[in-house]
């Protein structure tokens, strides 16, 4: 576990050092690193049969682009009036320079399979993420599918490209548990989300208003999605010959805090 310890810490400080910019740090939040993604990055390139200076350059370059691709989520979330004109420019501006981060890196690695991978994924994202938000989807299963592609397309890639199907599916199914758990959050404590006005839409199509017996049923078909790829996850965790004891606690965690995030809806309901 302190081996992986540090690499986690290395390629985190790594990706800080390429993400900073003073001008744009001014104005907007310092760029959010999903440890858990990184985390679960470092353990899939782990597995593969390369070098460990080209498993580094990847993970930090799919990390830049999942920097890229959530700093740009942050705008498709502020489409309000009220959102700051020039902090949401800036917040544009930020991802196309983080996006080019990765360009740049992909380059000096020489390596045309994995960019067309990557850019397989991004335009997987971005294809997922305007049926979300325009909350086109027309049915439970395809709004589901649409998360789950536009948290771990790039992971799914990564893993295709090496033909590791076991990481794919642990990828997949535990980054969407994290999506939903996340949602789920929201919906708990503000009463809306973007998917879960997405799945009110498709479920309660006529009504403006639900009552606390909607909300309760809503939250029971985003807690069957998150059971369904928990047993997932479990499956496919057996078929991996190695997993690293600090992935193992962070599943267990992102677990439990799915439960506790139920617990705390029927205290508060």
């Amino acid at each position: 576990m302190h081996d992986v310890k540090i690499k986690l810490a290395d390629v985190k400080e790594q990706i800080e050092k390429k993400i900073h910019h003073p001008y744009l740090l001014r104005y907007i939040d310092s760029p959010f690193i999903d440890e858990d993604k990184l985390l679960l990055l470092i353990s899939i390139l782990d597995d593969l049969k390369i070098s460990d200076i080209k498993a580094k350059k990847y993970a930090i370059t799919t990390m830049l682009i999942q920097i890229a691709l959530d700093t740009h989520e942050l705008v498709m979330n502020d489409e309000t009036e009220d959102g700051d004109l020039k902090n949401r420019q800036l917040t544009v501006l930020a991802g196309v320079y983080y996006s080019g981060l990765y360009y740049k890196i992909l380059s000096e690695l020489d390596d045309i399979g994995m960019i067309r991978s990557l850019a397989d994924g991004i335009k997987v994202v971005n294809e997922h993420k305007i049926s979300l938000y325009q909350k086109a989807p027309i049915a439970v299963d395809s709004l589901m599918n649409s998360v789950k592609r536009i948290e771990a397309a790039l992971f799914e890639k990564l893993a295709d490209a090496y033909n590791k199907a076991e990481w794919k599916e642990i990828a997949s199914n535990l980054l969407f548990i994290k999506r939903l758990i996340a949602e789920k959050e929201q919906f708990v404590h503000y009463g809306t989300s973007i998917v879960f006005e997405a799945l009110k839409k498709l479920t309660f199509p006529k009504v403006k208003e639900i009552s606390a017996e909607q909300q309760n049923y809503l939250l029971h078909i985003c807690d069957r999605y998150i059971d369904f790829s928990r047993n997932m996850v479990d499956q496919y965790l057996m078929k991996i010959p190695f997993v690293n004891e600090l992935l193992e606690q962070r599943i267990h965690y992102i677990y439990n805090h799915s439960q506790s995030v139920a617990k705390t809806f029927v205290e508060e309901g």
